[in-house]
């Protein structure tokens, strides 16, 4: 097995590997570098097709990835009942990856404010919280694993935190956070209070 052999069988794991990623930035960035790993190959070959087609793979990568952190990409959350059918069906059936990323999460009768978070006008999370006057106690922001590189939490707690103010909330607080929360939630703007995190809205 020469070099060139080699290039070739890089550029094919990492089409592969590309295609076991759940979250759809991965899966193009991964799909992406396998693709153009290609090209390289085609040309080692030489082979014109292997350049063409992956050139051509390469090209739709980008394209998607750019329209994924385009500004304009349509984020959204709606408001709903904490006690609505579809919200608890929403819940139960993301159960076991809720508890994975939130573990302990389970919305108690206090918690009374939920939006579910959309992407492209599909169900994409869920937030739950407790509402107390202007402040809004975290219980709950979940986002399906595939969408966790959508931004969505930036566009929340940034231009789309307009529905919680609407809401008649002026801050959001997450009691007690372990490390993980803790590192998302201080990448979406929330700064340490005592042994909380806090987001002014």
């Amino acid at each position: 097995m020469n070099w060139v052999e080699l290039v070739g069988y890089a550029a094919s794991a990492l089409v592969v590997l590309s295609l076991a990623m759940t979250s759809v930035v991965r899966l193009r960035v991964i799909s992406l570098i396998g693709s153009l790993t290609f090209v390289v190959y085609g040309a080692l070959l030489p082979s014109v097709p292997i350049i063409i087609t992956n050139a051509a793979v390469a090209a739709l990568n980008v394209w998607f990835l750019r329209k994924e952190f385009s500004p304009s990409r349509d984020l959204g959350a709606v408001p709903i009942a904490v006690d609505a059918p579809f919200l608890v069906d929403f819940l139960r059936s993301h159960a076991a990856d809720i508890e994975r990323t939130w573990p302990g999460a389970k919305p108690g009768p206090t918690s009374t404010f939920a939006l579910v978070l959309t992407r492209d006008g599909l169900p994409a999370g869920a937030l739950v919280g407790r509402p107390d006057g202007d402040t809004l106690h975290l219980d709950l922001d979940y986002v399906m694993k595939e969408f966790r590189d959508s931004r969505i939490g930036q566009w929340l707690y940034g231009p789309g935190s307009r529905l919680l103010r609407d809401a008649g909330f002026t801050r959001v607080v997450r009691d007690r956070p372990d490390a993980a929360h803790r590192s998302y939630l201080k990448a979406v703007g929330f700064v340490e209070d005592g042994d909380r995190l806090v987001r002014t809205l």
